[in-house]
């Protein structure tokens, strides 16, 4: 499909900086703990590889799609369309269990980095729901069209990719001090940490 590989590329390219959006942690620590919050913390982080496994799992097939010269408009669309919908649900699951826990107790602003991250993760599956309804509509028939309107969609990918660091940059937030060093403590942050990759920053 030659006509859609220049495309094809632009649309890995923009996943190019680093796909997953974990939780920001370093290695185990060794504080005395706050039992409501090691609490909090481990609502948080058990969800967490789920949700990771499915992000990660739909990154590298948009990327895995995109790089793929010999794929069809068809297939293009489908491995697309389903990639998107999983981000979208990745990262709404994500934002479910940041609400349902709540603010981290006895953190300094807990609830207002809280929100502020529920909020971005939230409008960043919006905008994945948004791009697969984009996918979607594409008409797979003419391929001059078809690629045309790719190009649309890889161009709104970059702008979500900011997005997406955005919604990072607040997870960071909500993950310093003493809320880092009950995360750390979890097993599903530190399954999340160490099979993330180091690009995301």
């Amino acid at each position: 499909m030659e006509g859609t590989n220049p495309v094809n590329k632009k649309l890995a390219a923009a996943l190019s900086g680093g796909a997953v959006l974990v939780m920001a942690l370093s290695a185990c620590s060794s504080d005395d703990g706050n039992e409501k919050l090691d609490a909090w913390a481990k609502q948080v982080c058990d969800a967490v590889p789920a949700q990771n496994t499915k992000i990660t799992a739909a990154y590298a097939a948009i990327t895995k799609a995109a790089k793929d010269t010999t794929s069809t408009p068809e297939n293009l669309q489908k491995t697309d369309s389903q990639a998107f919908q999983d981000l979208a649900d990745g990262y709404k699951a994500r934002a479910t269990v940041l609400t349902e826990a709540g603010a981290p107790p006895d953190i300094e602003d807990g609830a207002k980095k809280q929100q502020d991250a529920v909020k971005k993760l939230t409008a960043l599956s919006a905008s994945y729901a948004d791009l697969k309804k984009q996918i979607d509509a594409l008409s797979t028939k003419d391929q001059g069209k078809f690629a045309s309107g790719l190009d649309d969609i890889s161009t709104e990918m970059e702008k979500v990719e900011q997005q997406r660091k955005t919604a990072f940059d607040s997870l960071k937030q909500l993950e310093k001090g003493d809320a880092k060093q009950a995360l750390t403590k979890q097993t599903g942050c530190q399954k999340a940490s160490a099979s993330a990759p180091a690009t995301d920053s």
